[in-house]
């Protein structure tokens, strides 16, 4: 197992930074009158929000186990990939890894960064290839690997074995991406953080949650990442609305158990229909909330949909005819089982059918 040492791997620019302090920092708890940030008086609206997000991590920390101290709050799960780039990469000199195909923004965040990302590829069957990936886990200038699982596109977890051996094996940090995690019948990998210190665990209220437009993600991991965290990032990054809606959820986990349900239950129902259809070659197993299908031509029938106002994501890019299908309302996921039994023909009919 490979010694981690925090100290080796931060930008030393990010060691010597003293991060912003906020009016709202330096101050604790309720006042009766408030006269330290410039704000304007009058209005619901008008005081900055918590900075530090206290009362949403309060309640993360009960429901999920862990210490306060422990809890990131993000401007979505992708200020949590960007910030780990700022603290841990110096531009033009380190790299970061992943697998491929993957959640893009990794890849964008990398760019901008101006890191270079080393993208390798699954094996046939979605899953991390370990011996490939060896060479890379001596190479000092790598500080980062993203991990997501379930993946996105391919839907399925990868091997914990595989994931225990990077983070025994690895001597930087690595990001569990778990966007999809609470769709998924394996469990988080939250429950490890005390194992291993270069450990990130990344969430979102974006997917399960149902609050995409709210914009807020969740890093987990030890305190002394956090601090770095809560260093870089902006001052306010999450608006007292967002932090309002991010808790009205929190506090009614029955109403999401049943909504998350109700998904999990069309998605079966999905999966089943989408095994009826013509233009289907193959449907991959999906732990998250979406279906990747492998179709006769991707790019053509992506177009038909879109005709027929129907938008799906296609995949064809990173993985050949494929196509990723969210399972959506009972409504609408009809509507495209209608439209895609009207495009469905015999096999040998299939090519001359668009």
């Amino acid at each position: 197992m490979k010694e981690f040492n925090l100290n080796n791997i931060i930008r030393p620019n990010i060691q010597k930074l003293k991060g912003y302090s906020s009016a709202r920092d330096e101050f604790k708890g309720e006042a009766e009158v408030y006269l330290d940030a410039n704000e304007n008086p009058f209005g619901t609206l008008n005081r900055y929000p918590d900075p530090q997000q206290i009362a949403i991590k309060k309640r993360l920390s009960e429901i999920k186990g862990v210490n306060e101290n422990q809890i990131f709050i993000g401007n979505g799960s992708d200020e949590v990939i960007d910030l780990a780039f700022r603290i841990f990469c110096e531009p033009g000199k380190d790299k970061a890894l992943t697998f491929s195909p993957s959640y893009g923004m990794y890849s964008v965040s990398a760019a901008i960064n101006d890191v270079k990302l080393v993208e390798l590829p699954l094996t046939s069957d979605f899953q991390i290839n370990v011996e490939e990936l060896n060479p890379y886990l001596k190479d000092e200038a790598l500080k980062l690997i993203f991990i997501c699982s379930p993946n996105n596109p391919t839907g399925n977890c990868f091997e914990g074995e595989a994931i225990q051996y990077i983070l025994k094996e690895f001597k930087g940090i690595v990001i569990i991406d778990e966007a999809y995690i609470d769709f998924s019948t394996k469990e988080s990998f939250i429950n490890q953080l005390k194992n291993y210190q270069n450990l990130i665990i990344s969430q979102t209220f974006s997917k399960a949650w149902g609050l995409a437009g709210v914009r807020v993600g969740v890093a987990y991991t030890n305190s002394d990442i956090i601090d770095l965290y809560n260093k870089v990032k902006p001052p306010y990054n999450i608006s007292t609305l967002n932090q309002e809606a991010v808790l009205n959820k929190l506090d009614n986990l029955a109403q999401f158990e049943i909504e998350k349900n109700i998904i999990l239950n069309e998605k079966e129902k999905l999966e089943k229909q989408l095994q009826e259809i013509e233009l289907v070659k193959k449907i991959y197993p999906s732990e998250a909330n979406f279906i990747l299908i492998e179709v006769t031509n991707a790019n053509k029938l992506y177009n038909s949909l879109v005709a027929q106002k129907i938008i799906i994501r296609n995949r064809n890019s990173l993985v050949n005819n494929c196509i990723r299908i969210t399972v959506g309302s009972e409504k609408e996921n009809k509507k495209l089982m209608t439209a895609l039994k009207e495009l469905s023909v015999t096999p040998d009919e299939v090519e001359n059918s668009f």
